[in-house]
């Protein structure tokens, strides 16, 4: 289905997220003195080290086509999902720069500092405006997230989602109509409080909570028709997933052949579908059969 999710990589703290978002706004163009080499690599300090490259130019390639696809997305989404994780962030002490990775560039580089409710309040009631005024249809859902950041300290950590909480909190107070919260963090802290719904690092989640949480979700934000879609999505999904015994069997040809055809159906029935990667793995397979 048509979704952008982290054009810049993961972010976690609010005022990374709302530089991507202000790059996105006026679809901001990289350039070299944008980028840091360090160890080898290109890197962004905007930008998750999936973006990070030994080719400057390679970096910059990637940085630009994701940015300026992303930037035409959120002039006509109707939804905007904005997740924190911590009001923790560290400063990039040469340049005074707020980096969303610090891309394993020494800490005494750094300095670590925490954002106050009414420091993330007064940047987002700046930012919500000005993309509004791009695109007036879209809604914005605020979640915090449940995953603990153990490395900031057990204390710090439950600062830090208080910190948020109440941002959030004062910001739908401030939009009203126009902005929701989904409690991703208090389902996971007083209906998930059993250590067995994460996963080994006891920070993560583990598959169950995940399940659990996406089923809420879906329940509050995805309409009847569209869940039924995503039903048959799966089963699509499931079978590319398949492996048969023996690949040269009738049968595993007239399977290929099913799904083959679902796929165009459903591309004809909902034409802003993406099952491109789908319909080739089961052309490619069939070409084998000559």
């Amino acid at each position: 289905m048509p979704a952008d999710i982290n054009p810049f990589g993961i972010l976690y703290n609010p005022v990374s997220v709302a530089n991507g978002l202000e790059m996105l706004l006026h679809e901001k163009h990289f350039i070299e003195n944008d980028l840091i080499e360090y160890n080898g690599l290109w890197h962004s300090f905007y930008h998750h080290g999936r973006f990070s490259a030994i080719n400057k130019d390679k970096a910059l390639h990637n940085i630009n086509e994701r940015l300026a696809g992303s930037a035409q997305k959120l002039k006509g989404t109707e939804l905007l999902f904005i997740t924190f994780g911590t009001a923790w962030f560290y400063r990039y002490k040469t340049t005074g720069q707020i980096v969303s990775n610090c891309h394993k560039i020494p800490n005494n580089e750094f300095s670590r500092e925490r954002l106050s409710v009414a420091a993330i309040v007064d940047l987002y009631k700046k930012l919500l405006p000005q993309i509004w005024a791009i695109n007036p249809r879209l809604n914005v859902v605020f979640t915090v997230s449940p995953v603990r950041h153990l490395k900031d300290g057990a204390v710090e950590n439950q600062q830090s989602k208080a910190t948020l909480l109440l941002a959030v909190d004062e910001l739908i107070k401030t939009f009203g109509g126009k902005t929701a919260y989904f409690p991703a963090y208090e389902i996971v802290m007083d209906e998930l409080r059993d250590y067995r719904f994460y996963a080994s690092d006891m920070a993560h989640l583990g598959d169950v909570a995940v399940n659990y949480i996406w089923d809420i979700f879906k329940e509050a934000f995805i309409e009847q028709q569209s869940l039924e879609l995503t039903v048959k999505i799966q089963k699509v999904l499931n079978a590319v997933q398949h492996r048969p015994f023996n690949k040269n069997t009738k049968k595993y040809k007239e399977f290929l052949e099913k799904y083959s055809q679902i796929i165009v159906r459903l591309e004809q029935d909902y034409p802003n579908l993406n099952l491109k990667l789908e319909k080739e793995y089961f052309l490619c397979q069939l070409r084998d059969f000559g």
